[in-house]
C-alpha cells in the first residue's frame, strides 16, 4: 500500500505515536507499505512553527530535515496535474492544503492517512482512518 500521510499524522508519527491508532501504526512499520509525503506537509509544519502552533525542538527547517533523515519518505512532486485536480476535490471547506493532498492522493493513486473528519467523508480517494 502507497500511504500518503495527513499533516498531523506525519508529526503524531514522529512526535506522539501513542496518538495513531493500532491500524495506522501497523500500517507505518509494515514493510511493504511506502509512506509518501507531500511538500505541503513541510509547509503546514513551517507554518506551524512560524505561528507558534508547534513547538520544536530545534528551527523548524532543522527539525524537518532531521525528521527526514530519521524516517524517510518517498517525496510526492507537487505537479500542475495535481493543482487542477485540487480544484476538482470535492471538500466541505476550502482549505487549499487538505485540497492539494487529497489530490495528490487522487493522481498518485495513494491512500490518505488522516485523522481530519473533514476529509474522512472525501470521495474517490482511499483513506486510512485515524480513529
Amino acid at each position: 500500500m502507497k500511504l500518503l500521510l495527513d499533516t498531523h499524522i506525519w508529526l503524531w508519527s514522529l512526535l506522539e505515536p501513542e496518538r495513531l491508532a493500532p491500524e495506522v501504526r501497523a500500517a507505518l512499520v509494515d514493510p511493504d507499505n511506502e509512506i509518501w509525503l507531500s511538500p505541503i506537509t513541510v509547509w503546514e509544519v513551517m507554518i506551524l512553527a512560524e505561528k507558534g502552533r508547534l513547538s520544536l525542538h530545534s528551527p523548524a527547517d532543522e527539525w524537518v530535515g532531521d525528521a527526514l533523515d530519521a524516517a524517510p519518505v518517498r517525496e510526492a512532486p507537487l505537479t500542475i496535474q495535481i493543482a487542477l485536480e485540487s480544484q476538482r476535490v470535492e471538500l466541505p471547506h476550502r482549505d487549499p492544503a487538505d485540497r492539494f493532498l487529497a489530490a495528490t492522493a487522487s493522481v498518485f493513486e495513494l491512500t490518505l492517512v488522516t485523522a481530519d473528519e473533514r476529509l474522512l467523508g472525501l470521495q474517490g480517494v482511499a483513506l486510512l482512518p485515524n480513529h
